[in-house]
């Protein structure tokens, strides 16, 4: 029988759980396999359907937040990350169902990645389905049902993975938040410009 990650071990309620993730809403968890026991297997199993796709957080499986117009945002700022990597070749950009396995029971699929060829042993992308693998920078654009705990959550298990620099893009204000282990939070708005700073150096 499956053994309980110990992140969830001291939880007694669903509420208890439901804070655990970030207070992430109830209709996102998936409750087979029991949380505290999913696999990144159990991962790459239910997103082979892509409907919808899963995370895998201290063994629990949680739906991805992203709607119509968040994946279009995705796929906008993904083809300038790709255009300027045809021009200058420090690695690769990948999609929103790119499952990289951070840490033992922790799988995310940022909704934009960027992962630079020193993550790549002489440039050979990994062909499983879900790699261990970091990204330089994850890229998050912020959906209705994303609560401000879980998006801390998260942006604090990129950075303790070595993720270098995260950017959450909010739809709604236009806006965008830019985060670094080392600067900490840069606001950026609607006017204004954001660059890639030391992980995608010439990006603008």
């Amino acid at each position: 029988m499956s053994q309980t990650l110990a992140g969830t071990e001291g939880l007694s309620t669903v509420a208890d759980l439901l804070h655990h993730l970030g207070d992430v809403p109830a209709e996102r968890i998936r409750l087979r396999p029991h949380p505290g026991t999913a696999t990144a297997a159990d991962v790459v199993r239910i997103n082979e359907c892509k409907n919808p796709l899963v995370e895998l957080v201290d063994g629990v499986l949680v739906e991805k937040s992203m709607g119509f117009y968040e994946a279009h945002l995705a796929i906008v700022l993904g083809h300038f990350l790709q255009e300027f990597l045809e021009e200058h070749d420090l690695g690769i950009v990948v999609g929103a169902d790119a499952m990289m396995q951070l840490a033992p029971g922790l799988v995310r699929l940022p909704d934009v990645a960027f992962l630079s060829w020193d993550r790549f042993p002489n440039h050979q992308i990994p062909r499983e389905p879900c790699p261990q693998l970091v990204p330089d920078l994850a890229v998050e654009v912020i959906s209705r049902s994303n609560t401000p705990a879980e998006m801390q959550r998260k942006r604090r298990e990129y950075f303790d993975a070595g993720v270098r620099l995260v950017w959450y893009l909010y739809p709604e204000t236009q806006t965008m938040d830019v985060f670094s282990h080392d600067a900490g939070e840069t606001p950026i708005t609607q006017s204004e410009s954001v660059d890639g700073g030391d992980v995608l150096p010439g990006f603008r």
